[in-house]
């Protein structure tokens, strides 16, 4: 608190008396008598947070016990004390070198007893003292301290610091309303400066710190100076405080004339007639409500929020918020619904129109419209997650399944949301507050029965404002939907009428509990043929038109398809096909704009005309039968591709080393492998010692790339079994399935796009488990009767398709003398070692 006691004002009555009695006590008080050396001694008083300046005037109040001893020994012998300030205020037993090395000789007057318990006393300044030392410690403090003299002289440095001084306090006095304006009349009256800059700091009471800073400098120049610096910054502040205090009341001052002015227009208005502007739109906003078709409990929470803001003052900030309210209220669609198109042949007809391929998901659509059909009144609606990879067309086949079925589409990205409010909305208690945004999205449809596709589920993020996946369990419930709860609106809202489609990359990422509330159809992913006919039917034509080129300007060939889709694209869906035909249509259209020759016939040499050298090489099949190299044909995102796989035995310990960014499945696949060759050694006239001497390196190129999998242990074991008997493998044969340590064969998936690829490269023959025959009706016709296609059970199987008959040579009778053949020389005839050659 700011300490204005610096004066005593001549007030009337009783107290005014009283304190002017007490005032003159204190004058009459003499000043403590210095020794030869000039040193004096008195007791000391501990100040917590209070600045005595000498000549000032100012209340104490003292609870310690050693301070009321040293206070009455001082009245005893009437004479001062020195006042010393505390480092640290919280401090209640401070010994001598808690204290600042300035204080000040004071004279105290009588002590009055407080309602609290304490006591008060009225204290005056006299002179600055310099603490030499501590006489005296128990039961109350006794100090040694000599006189600071102070020069009084006023030179013209003096007087012009004094004169700005009193300027600034004058600004300060002027603006700070608190302060009396005898305080600016009485400084005027001071003539010595370091008197004037110790009156100024008591008036503005700067923080505790700074006053005592300044009762340490002795030199009033630099006193004034200090005080100058306190006066401007208190000076900026006081202007700012004034700046805002009149903005703050001119605001006031509008407010009021609005509402005076608005007051009268009411009562102008109710004289002609015409009524309250805000009580028409509070009747045209009930209107509304009573004119809509709302669920009887939406309504009766409409009517009475509406009778809230009836009561409301137009200006009120509430107003806002219950406005915003009953907007939503009336723009969501509660009841209304577009009528679905249950006709089976038009929604197949359309699905057809705008996608190729996909079977099994078109049947799944036809089936839901052919049971709505049938029941119409049927209420749970399906939820369908679509699972594939991008560009497969998860997103483009719910627009085509909302045209078929003649509702509504909408679309909401669930990437990267992580608040559980961007579902459920937040509560109208906070400022800005919005619905989520599932209702948002039913806003922008309009209806209650739209096709909702809920985009990149599998993305959903998790922090510390909520997990959204958990807020998505009621809104793709079907025994909850019906009933949900946005945190904004508090209603019930009916989702059961829509048709929720998620979409997803994979289901690895989405929890188990919301991924039971879905039924799962899994996107495969396009073949080479499938893509062809897609860029025939859709790209081709789709980019022609955006590049502005007429459709007979030219075409493309087969080859040229192709040849784009194996050497420049590598994806599962046909995003990067449709970037690489639009690349070249821009370049034809740049020809033609350029009025130059362009082709009208696209063939396979002007793929790389226009799209520079191929980025993307695919395995081709073994151009000749080889010892050691099976060919595995392999699943992948992308689709079906071969996979060589290469065996070498080199001299060693019996050790097995596999590369090739090999997964642990697929190790241990190869581990099963070599056990089931072991065990088998007797029968394949390979002597058991052999594999103590010898270190097998099985390698899978293409390093870069991550593999995985047990359908790979066949091929292993035969590229094993080739290695180590010489009998080569067929080059035009494929073959894919899981090998048990009996040799047993177990079926695999992927069977569709693995024959594909094993036809797409020139293979001849393809090996599948005997257990996957039933996966076989997924593979085209013409490719089915272009292969060989064996299936088989055991490895024993397997051997007699793949491997070419034995040759008794030096090469097999060395191995099986338990030597390795990289240490006998290839014949004169030229037959290789047994190891792969190209290693």
């Amino acid at each position: 608190m700011r300490n204005r006691d610096w004066f005593l004002r001549e007030d009337e009555g009783e107290f005014g008396e009283t304190l002017h009695r007490r005032t003159e006590e204190l004058y009459s008080v003499q000043d403590s008598l210095s020794d030869e050396d000039g040193f004096i001694e008195c007791p000391a008083i501990p100040l917590r947070d209070l600045v005595i300046y000498p000549r000032m005037v100012s209340p104490i109040f003292v609870g310690r016990e050693g301070s009321l001893l040293a206070i009455e020994d001082t009245q005893l012998e009437d004479q001062t004390m020195i006042a010393l300030l505390q480092r640290d205020p919280d401090q209640d037993d401070p010994g001598p070198g808690d204290f600042y090395p300035i204080g000040v000789e004071i004279a105290v007057g009588r002590l009055l007893s407080m309602p609290d318990g304490s006591s008060s006393a009225l204290v005056q300044g006299r002179r600055r003292l310099e603490i030499i030392e501590f006489t005296q410690g128990e039961p109350f403090l006794i100090v040694r301290a000599r006189r600071i003299f102070e020069p009084t002289d006023v030179n013209r440095q003096i007087d012009a610091t004094m004169r700005t001084t009193l300027e600034l306090f004058q600004r300060v006095i002027q603006l700070d309303r608190s302060l009396p304006e005898e305080a600016y009349l009485y400084a005027l009256n001071i003539e010595e400066p370091g008197w004037l800059a110790d009156m100024i700091a008591t008036t503005i009471a700067p923080p505790i710190e700074e006053r005592q800073e300044l009762l340490m400098i002795p030199e009033p120049l630099e006193r004034l100076q200090r005080v100058v610096k306190m006066l401007a910054q208190e000076a900026d502040v006081l202007e700012l405080e004034d700046e805002i205090h009149t903005k703050a009341q001119g605001e006031v001052d509008r407010t009021q004339r609005e509402y005076y002015l608005r007051e009268q227009m009411k009562v102008i208005q109710s004289e002609l007639g015409e009524g309250d502007p805000w009580s028409r739109e509070i009747n045209e906003l009930r209107s509304r409500i009573e004119g809509v078709s709302l669920p009887e409990e939406v309504q009766v929470r409409a009517l009475k929020e509406a009778d809230r803001l009836s009561q409301m003052p137009p200006l009120s900030p509430e107003v806002g918020i219950i406005r915003t309210y009953l907007e939503w209220i009336l723009e969501l669609p509660w009841t209304e619904t577009t009528e679905d198109n249950l006709d089976v042949p038009h929604a197949s007809k359309t699905l057809e129109e705008y996608h190729y391929g996909l079977p099994r998901i078109k049947d799944r659509i036809l089936e839901y419209i052919a049971v709505r059909s049938l029941s119409p009144k049927r209420a749970r609606q399906p939820i369908l997650c679509f699972v594939g990879a991008p560009g497969t067309g998860k997103t483009s086949l719910g627009k085509s399944i909302s045209e078929a079925l003649g509702r509504k589409f909408v679309r909401l990205s669930l990437g990267g949301v992580r608040d559980e409010a961007e579902i459920r909305g937040h509560r109208r208690t906070y400022i800005g507050a919005l619905p989520g945004r599932i209702l948002q999205t039913m806003r922008r449809a309009g209806t209650v029965n739209p096709l909702f596709m809920l985009d990149e589920v599998d993305k959903l993020g998790q922090d510390f404002r909520g997990d959204p996946a958990a807020a998505l369990l009621e809104v793709l419930d079907p025994e909850q939907n019906h009933t949900f709860s946005d945190h904004y609106l508090e209603l019930p809202y009916d989702l059961s009428k829509v048709m929720f489609i998620t979409t997803a990359n994979t289901t690895a990422t989405i929890p188990f509990a919301l991924l039971d509330r879905m039924e799962l159809i899994e996107f495969p992913g396009y073949i080479e043929e499938e893509k062809i006919e897609i860029a025939r039917r859709f790209l081709i034509p789709r980019q022609m038109e955006e590049n502005g080129l007429q459709g007979k300007e030219f075409q493309f060939t087969e080859l040229a398809l192709k040849r784009l889709i194996r050497e420049y694209t590598y994806e599962a869906g046909v995003r990067n096909v449709e970037r690489e035909i639009g690349r070249i249509c821009r370049k034809i259209a740049r020809l033609k704009a350029e009025k130059k020759r362009y082709p009208h016939r696209v063939g396979s040499a002007s793929v790389e005309r226009f799209l520079g050298p191929p980025p993307i090489f695919n395995l081709e099949a073994e151009r000749r039968n080889e010892v050691g190299v099976a060919t595995a044909i392999a699943w992948t995102v992308n689709g079906g591709e071969i996979m060589p796989v290469e065996v070498l035995l080199v001299a060693g310990k019996g050790n097995l080393q596999i590369t090739g960014q090999i997964g642990n499945v697929m190790q241990e696949s190869a581990q099963a492998a070599l056990s089931y060759l072991k065990s088998r050694a007797k029968e394949l006239a390979i002597k058991s010692d052999l594999f103590d001497d010898i270190d097998i390196h099985i390698h899978i190129p293409e390093g870069s790339i991550p593999k995985d999998g047990p359908s790979a242990g066949i091929t292993i074991a035969t590229a094993l079994i080739s290695a180590f008997t010489s009998r080569k493998v067929r080059k035009d044969v494929g073959m894919t399935g899981e090998i048990t340590l009996r040799g047993r064969i177990l079926p695999v998936g992927g069977v569709r796009e693995k024959v594909l690829s094993g036809h797409r490269v020139g293979l001849k023959t393809v090996i599948l488990p005997k257990r996957n025959d039933k996966d076989l009706v997924e593979v085209p016709k013409q490719v089915r009767a272009e292969l060989e296609i064996v299936l088989v059970e055991n490895m024993d199987q397997v051997l007699d398709i793949a491997l070419m008959p034995s040759k008794t040579s030096r090469r097999s009778r060395t191995l099986k003398s338990g030597l390795s053949s990289v240490d006998t020389p290839a014949k004169s005839n030229g037959e290789p070692p047994a190891i792969h050659p190209g290693v």
